[in-house]
Parts: C-alpha cells; structure tokens; sequence
C-alpha cells in the first residue's frame, strides 16, 4: 500500500486530462490536422481512439485511494513506450510527416516523457520501494 503523494496524484490526473484534449483533437480533427502533420487522418484517429482507452486507465488509477506500486509503475511504462515508439515513428519510412509534423510527434513525446518523469518522482514521493 503506497499513501500517493500529491505530486503523483496531481500528474497522473494532469495526464488523464492532457491525454483527453489530444484525444478528442486527434478524433475530432484528424481531417484538418492531417493535411499539416503530412500524417494520415486514419493513423491521427485511431492514435486519439487508442487514448481513450489510456485516458479511462489513468484516470481509474488516479482516482483510487492507494493506486498501488504495480499500476503507476504501468501508467509510467506505457508513457516510455509511447516516447520511444513517437520518436522511433521519426526514424522509420512507415510515414512522412512535415516539419510540422516532425515537430508536434517531438512536442507531444516530450510532455509523455514529462508526465513519466514527474509520476516517477511522485512514487518516490509516495514512499514506494522502487528499484536502485
């Protein structure tokens, strides 16, 4: 049982919410942003389709009195994928974004790193045991 710090609970809330605005953005105006990213609408679209799942996962997890160890450690987990996979979509031919498009999947990999970072600080925080 972990006693969530505020730090923790304030960032994994801040995620939920962040991740909602992108995901209702991708959904709603991947037709418009698609044009400018030089990214397929379908791709933007199914993304903000995918963080609605993520956004009901976070959001469970901040809501719960102990989030316990295993699910932030998850929550922090999936932000590192998402940075890694953003930045390794870059290096790869699947798509050809604009500079535009390079800079907001930079952008918006840079604020998932942030979110890692701060839940990661805010586990400490908490008092968990975490690996050296």
């Amino acid at each position: 049982m972990i006693h969530p710090s505020p730090l923790l609970r304030q960032s994994l809330l801040a995620d939920a919410v962040i991740s909602g605005g992108m995901a209702l953005l991708l959904i709603l105006a991947a037709s418009l942003l698609a044009p400018w990213l030089a990214l397929p609408a379908a791709f933007l679209r199914n993304v903000g389709l995918f963080l609605v799942a993520y956004v009901a996962f976070v959001g469970w997890v901040a809501r719960r009195t102990d989030p316990g160890t295993g699910l932030v450690w998850a929550v922090i987990a999936l932000n590192a994928a998402w940075v890694v996979a953003s930045i390794g979509l870059l290096f790869t031919e699947l798509v050809a974004p604009s500079l535009l498009g390079q800079l907001f999947i930079a952008a918006q990999a840079l604020v998932v790193g942030l979110f890692a970072e701060l839940q990661y600080i805010g586990l400490r925080r908490s008092g968990a045991q975490l690996p050296a």
